[in-house]
């Protein structure tokens, strides 16, 4: 199968991310409120520092909630498999572009990979805990050495990417069978 094929994944939603958003509306209010209680003491002028603080503070509230809200794309062309950061719709960062043929393994769940290591680590699924919902892809770059890459890759990506994988790996993925 040549060509373009393309997949779009969006983040869950995670603990760290609600923590992000209660402590930005929480930021809002106490440094606003802060600056409107010191002018009583000090000077009128900083109520209204603080009534602009208020004003822009809501700005970045938007922003920081925006923020949150994270895609990943993958798209294999050709032989190759391009992974990208999707922030908000508004920045796309490209995180990762690696050739096909150079995947060492590839792992349905993370029990043969849990004890490995690795220099770098790419995280690029739907749920990064989801451990036995996510794929993992370990392949050496020149730059950092033995790499992991964790995504969530659908049939049609797998598909794509199979007249390019290594036999072993084909075999053992689509085939079912696992020859050690």
């Amino acid at each position: 199968m040549e060509g373009f094929i393309e997949q779009v994944v969006k983040r869950d939603k995670t603990a760290k991310s609600l923590a992000i958003k209660i402590i930005s509306v929480v930021l809002l209010f106490v440094i606003p409120l802060t600056f409107v209680f010191l002018a009583r003491f000090i000077s009128f002028y900083l109520s209204l520092v603080g009534f602009f603080i208020f004003i822009g503070g809501i700005y970045v509230v938007w922003w920081i909630f925006t923020s949150q809200r994270v895609e990943y794309e993958y798209s294999v062309n050709i032989d190759t498999l391009d992974i990208a950061k999707v922030i908000s719709l508004r920045r796309r960062k490209r995180m990762l572009s690696i050739e096909i043929k150079d995947i060492e393994m590839l792992e349905f769940g993370d029990k043969n990979i849990a004890d490995m290591h690795f220099r770098k680590v790419y995280p690029a699924a739907k749920n990064i805990n989801d451990t036995e919902n996510n794929v993992y892809a370990v392949f050496t770059e020149q730059a950092y050495g033995k790499c992991l890459l964790v995504f969530n890759p659908n049939e049609e990506i797998l598909n794509a990417m199979k007249p390019h994988m290594k036999r072993e790996l084909v075999v053992k993925i689509f085939y079912k069978k696992d020859r050690t």
